[in-house]
Parts: C-alpha cells; sequence; structure tokens
C-alpha cells in the first residue's frame, strides 16, 4: 500500500501532518521522551502497543507481530489577539489546548475519517484509534514518523506548527511503507524552556519532573491542597500552563488552525476566579461539557482558584506592608 502522507484525502490535509511507522518490538523503547514523562518511568510501553496490535492481527502470541502505526498531528494554536490571558487578581489563566472544544473528540473524529479512507482502500483493513486514551509513547512515535522532534521541554516539536499540536495514532493491521526519514534536533544550544520555567520543573533536557510541574499539578494532581512550590510560582494559572511552550523559539512560526471547534469559548482564556469558586456540580457540568477542563474535576479547579486567590490575597498584603 502506497505511503499514506501522499495519499491522505484532501479534506484531512489542513494543518494535519501523518507519518507511518513499524511497531516497536517489546522491550526496545529507548527514546528520551521515556524520560520526559516523569522521573520514573517503568512500563514497558511498547509490550502494550504490540499487544493491541496482537489483538487487532487475531494473534494470541507476539511472534508474528505485524501492522502499523499512523501517526498524525493536528494543529491546535489560537492567537492570544484580540485575546488577553487577564493578569488581575480574580482571574486565573487557562492552557491554549483547553480553550475550545475537547481536543479528543475533535482529533478522534479526524482520524475516524482517516480509517474509514483506509478502510475504503483495503477492505482487509481494521484499526484501533488512540489519543491519549491509551498507554502509548506518543511523542516518541510521532518523532519516530517524521513529524517533527522533541524539545527540550519534552513537547513535540514540528517546523510546520511549532509545538502547538495535538497527536494521535491509529493502530492498523496492515503492514504498510514506514517512514524512514527522522527529522534531526532544531533544538540546539537554546534552553529558553529551561530557564523559563518558574518551578524549575525542567530538570535536564527532555526530562520533565512532574512533581513540580505547574500543568501537572493544576490538571492530574488529586490532592487537596497544591503543593507549596506550585502555590507560590503558579504565575497566574488556573488550568494548564503555557510558559514553556509560549518562550520557544520555534512556535514564532505558529499558524491559526482552521479549526473551528478549538476557538476559545466564552471566560475560557481568562476564568473567573469567584465564579468557579462558585459553582455546582449541575452548572459544572453545563459549563465544560465537550471541554479538555472536565480532566482536573470540580474539585481540582476549585482548590487551584482558591490558590491562586490566597497567593494574590497574599501578595496585596505584602505590597501594602512595603
Amino acid at each position: 500500500m502506497p505511503r499514506l502522507r501522499s495519499k491522505l484525502p484532501l479534506e484531512n490535509r489542513p494543518s494535519v501532518i501523518s507519518g507511518v511507522i513499524q511497531p516497536i518490538e517489546p522491550g526496545t523503547q529507548s527514546e528520551p521522551s521515556a524520560l520526559a514523562l516523569g522521573r520514573s518511568v517503568d512500563v514497558d510501553w511498547s509490550l502494550l502497543a504490540s499487544t493491541l496490535l496482537m489483538i487487532l492481527n487475531g494473534r494470541p502470541d507476539e511472534s508474528s507481530i505485524s501492522g502499523a502505526i499512523v501517526k498524525s498531528a493536528k494543529n491546535f494554536f489560537q492567537p492570544l489577539s484580540p485575546l488577553r490571558h487577564e493578569e488581575n487578581a480574580v482571574k486565573g489563566k487557562v492552557s491554549r489546548y483547553a480553550w475550545g472544544d475537547d481536543y479528543h473528540d475533535v482529533v478522534k473524529e479526524k482520524l475516524r475519517e482517516l480509517l474509514f479512507w483506509i478502510k475504503a482502500e483495503n477492505t482487509e483493513a481494521d484499526g484501533k484509534i488512540c489519543v491519549d486514551t491509551a498507554p502509548l509513547m506518543d511523542k516518541a512515535w510521532a518523532v519516530r514518523a517524521g513529524l517533527g522532534w522533541l524539545g527540550k521541554h519534552s513537547n513535540l516539536i514540528t517546523k510546520d506548527y511549532g509545538s502547538w499540536v495535538f497527536i494521535g495514532e491509529i493502530l492498523l493491521n496492515l503492514e504498510l511503507e514506514y517512514e524512514t526519514e527522522i527529522i534531526a534536533d532544531h533544538c540546539g544550544t537554546c534552553t529558553a524552556c529551561l530557564d523559563a520555567c518558574p518551578t524549575n520543573a525542567i530538570v535536564a533536557p527532555f526530562v520533565v519532573d512532574s512533581k513540580v510541574c505547574i500543568s501537572y499539578a493544576t490538571i492530574e494532581l488529586r490532592s487537596d491542597e497544591l503543593p507549596q512550590n506550585i502555590t507560590k510560582n503558579l504565575n497566574g494559572w488556573l488550568y494548564g500552563c503555557d510558559i514553556c511552550q509560549d518562550v520557544c523559539p520555534w512556535n514564532r512560526f505558529e499558524k491559526p488552525s482552521e479549526e473551528m471547534r478549538f476557538e476559545p469559548r466564552l471566560q475560557n482564556v481568562s476564568a473567573d476566579l469567584d465564579e468557579i469558586l462558585a459553582l455546582s456540580p449541575e452548572k459544572y457540568a453545563e459549563k465544560f461539557r465537550r471541554s479538555a477542563m472536565k480532566r482536573t474535576k470540580l474539585s481540582g479547579l476549585k482548590r487551584n482558584a482558591q490558590a491562586l486567590k490566597t497567593k494574590k490575597t497574599l501578595s496585596k498584603v505584602s505590597d501594602k506592608r512595603l
């Protein structure tokens, strides 16, 4: 079957980069992005992916794994102008990826269209679509598929869209012509992301310590309070953090996404802290329906909002004393 990159349907071309790689044999995963997932990585992700491929192939043993992984990157960049993150005592900043509709839904829809097209090309084709919903090495595979390179902040960087991309994959039961060209690392000696991180979470190039990462703490951490080092360095962030990407020189090549569903919802660029704290479970479900911000749960959002309000109140008191 010819390379998919050159045969993608026209409607899938805007803001999308795609590539095809061969399944990774169990135990051979050694890309630096394995470390970028956190300080301790002890899961054989390649084995899990191979298991999924075996299920697709209907094969009970791993001696005859076949198939392909189709990787795609979708541009989601939305410019701040005319919008701005509001830097004041009553607002909390939201990471750009969560401004619009939930990317899981949007990217999965695009990949379903691509899988439908593949099945039309080959009636024996079958596939499993994954968008942050399976324990797979998304970024490492995207690098192997020639979509870009791994930045020192641990995110995929593409020449076309910088790092403002969502990535997903289709695990296919077909053997295809695989990508062989790897894009070289173009970060060079730049350390902008490491220097800008307010908590020093990027402890070394490609290695992010999730325990001190603002994004991890405000989205994934399940605790009643944020760690003290996070709270005092929030820099106004309510949900996620874009600092390491905002300072990346490659993001000067950003292009606005044509996907209307990624456009910001009302008050999703900077959220009103008092409104967040006053949300009932019903209002929360209504406000964040089909939004990636559901990830942190209502309790997490309220925790983050309270941490921001407390920090800003203490800052005001300190300023008055001075």
